[in-house]
């Protein structure tokens, strides 16, 4: 019997190869869509730009003494709440456990890969995590230290914002119970505004935001330019925050549902900064410009949950409702004596919870939800549910947080001293102005 010559051997090796080794690699990848992979960095990556909106709009609405602490909160924040995100919060997040939370994955490893890479999903999910930390740098700015601040984001970064993401988008028990929270109003926007709340109340008011009967201060932001500018990137990032939430963007009906988040994200904001102007002039007697600007995100933030399934006319109407809720709940925590620089408790939690709420007033079966909102016909049920996710969020992060932050001002202190406060934290905190050869000096 004569032997196969090498060089065929070769070369029938080679052909099985060739046609073998696609078909192989096509089997291994055959759940990754590509279109749904560039879809969902492409959101990621509008998501992250919201990053410096945040920046610039807390920047523009605090006083100059504090521009480079007010940054440098938001640049770190960021890169915190990412390297953490990647050792321990996917994991607690989206790793398999029980209902209240996950039990590995950390570091991404043994997770695999759905309709994106793994990858994808991290970053998307990443740069949600770093907006709700970057929310409470508003609530408690120009008085808690640098430090202690970093140490509150590490760990509602780590461990308290994963935790509630596993109850609803992990599969946890909110979930089981048909919880709907489509982009995060509660799950971002109301887990940082209630941390935010409880920051702002432990650290107590900025000096002279109260007078000695108790009435609330102005304390003008210093570059209102600066701030609008920062809402305006806000709400174009807010494009990747909603409809990147589809986390797909093959096929028909994708292609439906991210024009209709679209169509919601725009007119929800348009509406919150109609009706906060009206309400602020109105009450006031003048269209503050400031109350606009959180009119928008407040009316961004409450259509946050419902933006997939609710009509147009209703997110029309969910957005100018948080445009009132905004104005009247500034004054109700000033009559608190909640020093709030921003408004970040009003704009994310009170309006978190009102566009998760909205949820089950507007939301339709049709659209994708469990069952119809109360103005569909549907019933109290899914409202019930809805209430019962803002409640437990609130509690959680309220008591959570609370511990975080009282043990942080019994060790090393949350609050800078008077003096430094009063001199602004940029020379104190970082030993450099954000407006260099310029003399800044208040006595409040």
């Amino acid at each position: 019997m004569t032997k196969p010559k090498p060089g065929l051997i070769a070369l029938i090796t080679g052909a099985f190869l060739l046609i073998a080794t696609p078909a192989l690699a096509a089997e291994a990848e055959s759940t990754i869509n590509d279109l749904d992979t560039v879809w969902i960095l492409l959101a990621a990556y509008l998501v992250f730009f919201m990053q410096p909106g945040f920046a610039l709009l807390e920047t523009g609405l605090t006083r100059a003494k504090n521009t480079i602490n007010i940054i440098a909160k938001n640049f770190m924040d960021m890169s915190v709440a990412v390297i953490l995100f990647f050792f321990f919060g996917y994991g607690l997040m989206y790793g398999s456990g029980n209902s209240f939370i996950g039990l590995n994955g950390f570091a991404l490893s043994g997770l695999g890969d759905s309709n994106v890479p793994i990858w994808a999903s991290f970053i998307f999910q990443a740069v949600f995590c770093a907006t709700a930390a970057t929310i409470v740098s508003g609530a408690v700015a120009e008085r808690i230290k640098f430090i202690s601040y970093l140490i509150a984001t590490g760990v509602l970064t780590a461990l308290i914002y994963p935790i509630i993401g596993h109850w609803t988008w992990g599969g946890g028990w909110l979930a089981g119970l048909n919880f709907f929270d489509f982009a995060g109003s509660t799950i971002v926007h109301s887990t940082g505004g209630w941390a935010a709340l409880i920051g702002a109340w432990m650290l107590g008011p900025r000096e002279g935001k109260y007078d000695a009967e108790g009435k609330a201060q102005a304390i003008c932001g210093h570059n209102l330019p600066l701030a609008a500018l920062g809402v305006f990137i806000l709400w174009f990032g807010w494009f990747g925050f909603n409809p990147g939430s589809q986390l797909a963007a093959s096929g028909i009906e994708n292609a439906k549902a991210i024009s209709l988040i679209s169509v919601n994200t725009i007119l929800a904001p348009a509406a919150g900064a109609l009706t906060a102007m009206l309400a602020v002039w109105i009450g006031y007697g003048k269209p503050d410009l400031t109350f606009c600007m959180n009119g928008a995100l407040a009316g961004l933030v409450a259509i946050t949950a419902p933006c997939a399934v609710v009509s147009p006319v209703a997110s029309i109407l969910i957005g100018a409702i948080g445009g009132v809720l905004v104005v009247l709940s500034a004054r109700f925590f000033d009559l608190l004596h909640i020093d709030d620089p921003v408004g970040a408790v009003s704009v994310h939690g009170v309006n978190g919870v009102w566009g998760t709420l909205a949820v089950g007033l507007w939301g339709q079966k049709a659209l994708g939800l469990a069952s119809d909102g109360l103005f569909m016909g549907g019933g109290l049920g899914q409202l019930g549910v809805q209430a019962l996710g803002v409640v437990s969020v609130a509690a959680f992060t309220l008591v959570t947080m609370g511990v975080v932050f009282f043990i942080v001002d019994h060790t090393i202190g949350l609050r800078v001293t008077r003096t430094e406060e009063l001199r602004g934290l940029d020379i104190d905190e970082h030993g450099m102005e954000g407006y260099s050869d310029f003399q800044i000096f208040t006595t409040r």
